[in-house]
């Protein structure tokens, strides 16, 4: 807390540090999260720009653009810079903002390693996109790596990709690390850990599964790097080493990650819902213990990703009961969303659209994830465009609508100024359409046989690219309009946000299962 008061102290005495070593050496949780959600938004910029190069290959069958190899180097690194990119630091950024903020705490626990797990990112981004102008290319083997193609047959610039990926993950530990203080030590008195805020829990849960899986990741990338560089033979079979070994690690790190990726959200979403629904949040207890659920769950379904690398039968069995299992807490939260909905005097501004939208698509992603779990169907879909359309699903309407509706619903706190609410609108809507025409046919492709992962398909799956492209170029144009709005809110062309700009609703941000009013917790007095 010393430090924390030092710091401010100093800001106050000694004038605000001017220009670039404001933000350069700023120990402000605002000012971090206002850095990693700018960051965060260029490089989903970057990554849907790889996108859009893959959509206008796939546009028609046969050569158009771009050799099959860049091709593969595009999927691998949209998929990377968006995961680690793009939704962890938009998360990292909105937990930076907001924690302080419903804890009644001055800061972050840990300010100065906030600021160095903060430019750490644009160090270790900076080496990933570098290696597109390497000797050999970016890397080429998919965004999640699978040796030994990446370590036998991947590129030079492979180990400059591993030594990425860890500084990534040493910024997400400490990230996590200071979650997890923050909320557990500087909380206002009388705030008990039911009470705390469901953006609050979301996010310490997340963090919790950031300590465990991130030492994984470190853990494979350091394993693919012996093997490229020390004559190891961990994932190489002609050494006695074993390929699925590779899945099996990596896996482990990675379906805890995808609820890494979507549990903030499911907090965001629940602040939003009851706001616009005038209600309290249905089922505060049974939320938490669902999230709780969902958490401990991803620890034990890994190898539904390895159905087909010949798992034993009791094996498959285990996983796909498992994984089956994971739907009925997800089922709860829901139900939970919709039954606050219910009867609700509801209205439907930006953030509310997005939320609504988030359930529905959201739940659709979760439907298609279950035919994923059936075993003996996944033979069928797996490494099919079905997977692609699941997980995009799943992280789109998912990751991305909760990370907008976060933004416009607390762009008035931050700004003090109001977005403009018809282009927040035309925004929603557009990226709706462009989002469903770009990612549902993909569902059809995967059925009908098409494979992931190819720059080039038979005639009979052209006419659903197409649509598909058409989509995602729509989707992806769209979001230059959300850029304009936030830089229209955040200088301030707009009218004035009111004290609370979401009257009417519910404690908003502070919604809590209790009945004392959130004013009184304390609050920083820059806040109120």
């Amino acid at each position: 807390m010393s430090a924390v008061a030092d710091t401010h102290a100093q800001d106050h005495h000694h004038g605000p540090a001017k220009g670039i070593t404001r933000w350069l050496l700023t120990t402000n949780h605002k000012d971090i999260g206002s850095m990693y959600l700018m960051f965060s938004f260029a490089m989903f910029l970057l990554g849907g720009s790889m996108a859009m190069v893959i959509r206008a290959e796939l546009f028609q069958p046969g050569l158009q653009i771009v050799e099959p190899e860049f091709f593969n180097q595009m999927t691998t690194m949209h998929g990377l810079i968006m995961v680690f990119g793009a939704v962890m630091p938009a998360f990292v950024g909105l937990a930076n903002w907001m924690l302080p903020l419903m804890v009644g705490a001055p800061d972050m626990a840990l300010p100065r390693m906030n600021n160095w797990s903060f430019w750490l990112l644009p160090a270790a981004f900076l080496m990933l996109v570098s290696t597109l102008f390497m000797q050999g290319g970016a890397p080429n083997f998919g965004w999640t790596f699978y040796a030994p193609l990446s370590t036998t047959y991947g590129p030079p610039s492979t180990t400059f990709f591993i030594f990425a990926i860890h500084i990534m993950g040493v910024s997400s530990i400490m990230g996590a690390i200071n979650v997890i203080a923050t909320i557990l030590n500087m909380r206002a008195p009388g705030m008990t850990l039911m009470k705390m805020p469901m953006f609050v829990w979301t996010w310490l849960i997340t963090a919790f599964l950031l300590i465990a899986v991130m030492p994984v990741l470190a853990g494979v990338v350091t394993m693919m790097l012996m093997d490229i560089n020390f004559g190891t033979s961990f994932f190489d079979a002609a050494g006695g080493g074993d390929p699925v070994l590779f899945q099996h690690v990596f896996w482990f790190f990675g379906h805890p990650e995808v609820y890494i990726m979507i549990l903030p959200a499911f907090g965001v979403v629940s602040h939003i819902i009851p706001a616009f629904a005038r209600k309290k949040l249905f089922g505060y207890a049974s939320m938490v213990y669902a999230v709780g659920a969902i958490a401990l769950l991803s620890f034990l379904v890994w190898a539904h990703h390895m159905f087909t690398v010949g798992i034993p039968i009791f094996g498959q069995l285990f996983f796909m009961y498992a994984t089956m299992l994971i739907a009925v807490p997800t089922g709860v939260k829901v139900f939970n969303w919709v039954a606050t909905m219910f009867r609700g005097s509801m209205t439907f501004e930006a953030p509310m659209l997005f939320s609504v939208a988030f359930v529905i698509l959201f739940t659709i992603g979760g439907f298609s994830g279950l035919m994923l779990a059936i075993a003996p169907a996944d033979f069928q879909y797996h490494d099919t465009y079905f997977v692609v359309a699941h997980f995009h699903y799943v992280l789109v309407p998912g990751a991305i609508f909760g990370i907008f509706a976060a933004a416009y619903y607390w762009l008035p706190k931050w700004t003090g100024t109001m977005y403009d609410e018809t282009l927040a609108k035309t925004h929603f809507w557009l990226s709706f359409v462009g989002m469903n025409l770009a990612f549902f046919p993909m569902h059809f492709l995967g059925l009908a046989g098409m494979p992931r992962r190819i720059p080039d398909y038979a005639l009979q799956f052209a006419d659903f690219n197409m649509v598909s492209s058409v989509g995602a170029f729509m989707f992806g144009a769209t979001q230059l309009l959300f850029l304009f709005i936030v830089v229209k809110c955040a200088r301030g062309n707009g009218e004035k946000a009111a004290a609370k700009p979401w009257d009417g609703a519910e404690g908003l941000e502070w919604t809590v299962p209790s009945p004392a009013p959130y004013h009184t917790f304390a609050t920083p007095p820059e806040v109120k």
